[in-house]
């Protein structure tokens, strides 16, 4: 079974998308996609239900109102939304870092 992981220590919370449901996800979420190397996510779910599936193993976790699941970098994956499900997914990366993972200018 697929674990929810947790997020390294020294990670800032970059952004947190706006309140997500099966009506308004980005087309890309639904679909195998990966996070930028460096940049973790944590999926959490408000209502409803959401499936993460990791596209490499096809291993899948069923998440309901509370659960979070943690999102490495760089691993394929999508969601699965149900009908009443609405969630966020949050953004980390340790801070002296870009945007994107990559060393921030002048921060080595």
């Amino acid at each position: 079974m697929l674990a929810a992981l947790s997020l390294p220590e020294g990670l800032v919370l970059v952004r947190t998308t706006d309140e997500l449901d099966a009506g308004n996800a980005p087309a890309g979420l639904l679909r195998a996609h990966r996070l930028a190397p460096g940049v973790w996510g944590r999926l959490r779910v408000l209502s409803g239900s959401v499936v993460f599936v990791l596209e490499g193993s096809g291993e899948s976790r069923r998440l309901g109102a509370g659960d979070r699941q943690v999102i490495e970098p760089d691993v394929a994956h999508h969601v699965e939304p149900d009908g009443a499900a609405r969630f966020t997914i949050e953004l980390h990366r340790r801070p002296d870092t870009g945007p994107t993972g990559d060393p921030a200018p002048g921060g080595g």
